[in-house]
């Protein structure tokens, strides 16, 4: 795994970065803050020992499949799994004037893990929401595209590094983050949302749990270093709710 360096290096968040801009249509934009937590290759180390992990597994056609990543979601109110992570929300918090809902762990293995194109649409409220994802550890190709397919293009984001999603872009865009050959680390993801509906504090987004059955990664056999993962999807085959 190729560290970056200032994310293995001393821990916090940098107040001086630039959030950089990006407008992705009249209505929808994403931000992009390169590294905004220092240390952030430590925290990954933490959570994914730290972690109670769950498998997520739903019924696709004839048969039961797992997500392809593991997952463990925190409700509005219950705080943060690590102190630097409450110290990112409260940044994010502070740079856009917002209260943000729960936090929202996915924990990417290797380069087999990935998930499918898709919008965050429990946000009720498409007009206004922000949707802020912080990485954790390697690199890996985070894509947007219009939604229904066109062009894409690659954030690209690396440990400690934020992306912000706003405006318009979960109803009329789509984020991917696609299986890659190459050898790659692990990587998590940690994401925070926000509608103006105040939809981002309902239940923890109750219809995107409710459907599937969660098991524990390590009692399930699907933790780090298992050889053999019950069948994992990502095709476009079917759309749904889910989270990068």
């Amino acid at each position: 795994m190729q560290l970056n360096l200032l994310a293995a290096g001393p821990a916090g968040i940098d107040d001086t970065v630039r959030f950089e801009r990006r407008d992705l249509d009249d209505t929808s934009w994403v931000d992009v803050a390169r590294g905004l937590l220092g240390g952030a290759d430590d925290v990954l180390d933490e959570l994914i020992v730290s972690t109670d992990w769950r498998t997520g597994r739903r019924r696709m056609y004839d048969r039961v499949v797992d997500d392809p990543r593991l997952s463990r979601w925190w409700r509005t109110g219950e705080g943060d799994p690590h102190p630097l992570l409450a110290d990112a929300r409260t940044a994010i918090e502070r740079h856009y004037r917002i209260r943000l809902g729960g936090a929202v762990l996915n924990y990417y293995r290797d380069g087999h893990d990935s998930v499918a194109y898709h919008r965050d649409r429990e946000l009720r409220d498409p007009q206004r929401t922000v949707v802020a994802i912080l990485t954790l550890g390697a690199g890996r190709p985070f894509r947007l595209r219009p939604f229904g397919g066109g062009l894409s293009i690659d954030v690209a984001p690396g440990s400690g590094d934020l992306i912000v999603m706003g405006g318009r872009c979960q109803a009329d865009w789509e984020h991917a983050v696609p299986k890659v050959t190459r050898p790659v680390g692990p990587r998590i993801s940690v994401s925070w949302r926000w509608s103006g509906d105040g939809s981002h504090h309902r239940s923890h987004r109750d219809v995107y749990f409710r459907s599937r059955e969660w098991r524990d990664a390590r009692l399930s056999g699907q933790f780090i270093g298992d050889e053999e993962r019950a069948p994992a999807v990502d095709q476009h085959e079917r759309r749904g709710e889910r989270h990068g």
